[in-house]
């Protein structure tokens, strides 16, 4: 199949362009590049060293004689660009991983709220647009996160999207409904996710589009069976605390001495898929593609969930780091349980990537060998959800102690 990646540059997009590629795909990239502009701006660089995207494909091409083919092109802001792309090479599968994906990047002030908001709503319906009005049947599978669920505990397991209701009627009856799972999205971030979901809604029952929506979890790891061929195909590591996940930044703080930052009691539940896990289900999910008129077919693309508290005390057990409680710059509950319905991706046939020792100590191992390109003191976590709770965190200016502050 003919493959377009939009923002196949980035943490999960890399990955997921070399494993389609190497099924024997025709991938395109299409990316404006701004995560490596980003880091530019935080003054903050991957872990891992990153040659360009045109050197990337190169080297993929020369290893295996499959080629990548790269498009700059920024689909937030340049729609006729877009629509002519896809109108001229009519691809049979849109994989939208085109947006803003961090959380703390989107609080930290108004122009990056703004930012955010801009370029992935912008990015998602100028997509929908174009395809819309170029008449190509393509399967669109788009990175959504789990974080739309929100973070509270609420006693019962969380669907995969759609919610069985009961309403009573005007004479008193009682009439059954589906209904989108309702939102709470705990960031600008999760926000601009959370209307993707309403946009998908209309444009698959007025234009019959088709289309998927991953609510993923948190990603961790860094290799896959692809990265590991050549050194200069690894993928972007982010160890900040703006992108660096926090499994993965709980990893790197503990191959380089660094106390693990755990905000607030640790309580909070999070969703993990290892990165290898989440390419295995974007090419399932291109397998069971919806047809026209369907719902948007939405999967929960996690393998497990944990407590950060917990996170903390098993690396600790696995290195002997240091653990260290600090206020936490979000504004979410102190604890929550999170119990999430996957069984889509198992009936498929996922055989789930669990948090094994051995690809733990993958991770850090990969932290060592590069930790000479670490900054230690972007490591802290200090985008803060409001005014208040950023008062509350400090760091000295060499990151080499952490300390609260009331």
């Amino acid at each position: 199949m003919k493959i377009a990646i939009f923002g196949g540059d980035g943490f999960v997009g890399w990955p997921t362009t070399l494993h389609l590629s190497d099924q024997g795909h025709e991938v395109h990239v299409i990316d404006n590049l701004s995560r490596r502009w980003i880091d530019t701006e935080l003054g903050v660089q991957s872990l891992t060293p990153m040659d360009s995207i045109q050197e990337r494909c190169r080297i993929w091409h020369d290893l295996t004689g499959r080629r990548i083919n790269f498009h700059l092109l920024d689909i937030a802001k340049e729609y006729e660009r877009l629509k002519v792309w896809l109108g001229e090479q009519k691809p049979d599968v849109v994989i939208h991983f085109a947006e803003q994906r961090a959380a703390p990047y989107s609080m930290k002030t108004d122009r990056h709220k703004v930012y955010t908001v801009d370029n992935n709503m912008n990015a998602t319906h100028n997509l929908l647009a174009a395809l819309v009005e170029t008449d190509i049947d393509a399967h669109l599978i788009h990175l959504g996160t789990m974080g739309v669920y929100g973070y509270s505990s609420v006693g019962a397991a969380i669907p995969e999207g759609y919610l069985d209701v009961t309403v009573e009627t005007l004479d008193g009856g009682r009439a059954q409904q589906e209904i989108l799972y309702p939102t709470k999205p705990g960031s600008v971030y999760h926000m601009t996710k959370s209307m993707d979901q309403i946009l998908f809604q209309f444009y698959a029952q007025n234009d019959g589009l088709r289309i998927t929506d991953l609510h993923q979890g948190i990603v961790w790891g860094t290799h896959t069976e692809q990265t590991r061929r050549h050194e200069q195909l690894i993928n972007r590591f982010d160890y900040d605390g703006d992108y660096g996940t926090v499994l993965n930044r709980f990893l790197i703080q503990a191959a380089i001495g660094y106390p693990l930052t755990v905000h607030g009691s640790g309580g909070q539940t999070r969703a993990f898929i290892h990165i290898q896990d989440s390419v295995r289900c974007i090419a399932l999910a291109m397998g069971d593609a919806p047809q026209a008129g369907e719902r948007v077919r939405i999967f929960n693309q996690m393998t497990e969930t944990h407590r950060v508290r917990d996170l903390a005390a098993m690396i600790s057990g696995l290195t002997g780091a240091e653990v260290v409680n600090l206020p936490n710059p979000r504004k979410e509950a102190a604890e929550n349980d999170l119990v999430v319905r996957n069984a889509q991706f198992l009936e498929l046939g996922l055989d789930p990537t669990t948090l094994a020792e051995g690809l733990l100590e993958e991770v850090v191992d990969v932290a060592r060998k590069y930790a000479y390109r670490i900054d230690r003191t972007r490591v802290p976590a200090v985008s803060a959800w409001t005014r208040a709770l950023g008062q509350k965190v400090e760091r000295d200016p060499e990151g080499k102690k952490l300390r609260s502050v009331s």
